[in-house]
């Protein structure tokens, strides 16, 4: 029997995150739309919470460094609030899967964090990589133009939302990567969801987000949003923890697809051919990284 912390275990169960994550962008979008964004994270928070205590239950404080519940922490919210955020601003359901697909930059960056505090090796072609990725981005918002220009005017629809989806992507990958070199093992995200929702609960007690609008779909949004992220947070941490980081990258990579694909059915975005031509190029540039550190010469983490 594979125990769930040894790293094939570990890994396995870090596997269910990106599936989970296939289909939170939509989820939010939708919960934010029926119970304003206040009040709907909050309620998603509540879910995910819930959920993770029944999963995992609470760390043992005492074993875990300060860094990693200041710092880490903190780190961890940031990332949420900016995400919930940066969806909640963007206009339509076309311009939501742009803005989730600059926060899908997490999986490249996680690896390039990885390289740079976990001590990962890598060959020289995880820099293309690296490039192809952003490229990806580029070409999507550029809506299929090269011209600096068409990329400019197109950010300036709505800079604030795009800005809070790299926030979200460089944060996360930032606390992907203080997880490996913290926890000793310890998962945190029961905590963390507590604290999303004291934040987004004085949100709602300081009247931001307005009045919600209560449908059943608006309901079933919540609980599948709250089951689906905690499942997420509670996988990903534990395989970043002790599992393959390389492997679960690789699987992460694929998020955007499956993203896309959930997001043309919940929330009826229209992707064009310049936008799943940018979802290849991110999705290529990432294995490309995911290449780049497991060279058979390389030890892997």
């Amino acid at each position: 029997m594979i125990s769930p912390k040894s790293v094939t275990g570990a890994t396995l169960i870090g596997l269910i995150a990106p599936f989970m994550w296939g289909a939170s962008v939509s989820l939010v979008r939708t919960i934010s739309e029926n119970f304003g964004i206040a009040q709907g994270q909050c309620l998603l928070y509540i879910v995910a919470a819930t959920a993770l205590f029944f999963l995992i239950g609470f760390p043992k404080f005492d074993r875990i460094p300060w860094q990693y519940k200041t710092i880490g922490l903190a780190t961890a919210n940031l990332s949420s609030i900016t995400f919930c955020l940066s969806l909640y601003f963007s206009n339509g359901g076309t311009q939501t899967m742009e803005v989730g697909m600059v926060n899908y930059l997490w999986p490249t960056l996680t690896i390039v964090f990885a390289i740079l505090f976990n001590g990962q090796k890598a060959r020289w072609w995880i820099a293309p990589g690296a490039l192809l990725s952003f490229c990806g981005i580029y070409w999507i918002l550029g809506n299929g133009h090269i011209a600096v220009d068409a990329f400019i005017e197109h950010i300036k629809i709505n800079p604030i939302s795009y800005f809070l989806a790299l926030m979200a992507a460089v944060t996360w990958a930032g606390f992907s990567s203080m997880t490996r070199a913290w926890s000793k093992g310890e998962n945190m995200s029961t905590v963390i969801f507590i604290f999303d929702i004291i934040i987004f609960g004085a949100f709602w007690a300081m009247g931001v987000g307005g009045s919600p609008v209560i449908t059943g779909f608006g309901i079933l949004s919540v609980i599948l949003g709250g089951l689906a992220m905690g499942v997420a947070y509670a996988s990903w941490t534990h395989g970043m923890s002790y599992g393959n980081i390389t492997v679960l990258a690789i699987a992460s990579y694929f998020t955007p697809v499956l993203s896309c694909l959930f997001a043309s059915v919940w929330i009826g975005a229209e992707l064009t051919a310049a936008f799943w031509q940018g979802v290849a190029l991110v999705v290529t540039g990432s294995l490309i990284c995911w290449h780049a550190t497991r060279s058979p010469s390389i030890k892997h983490s």
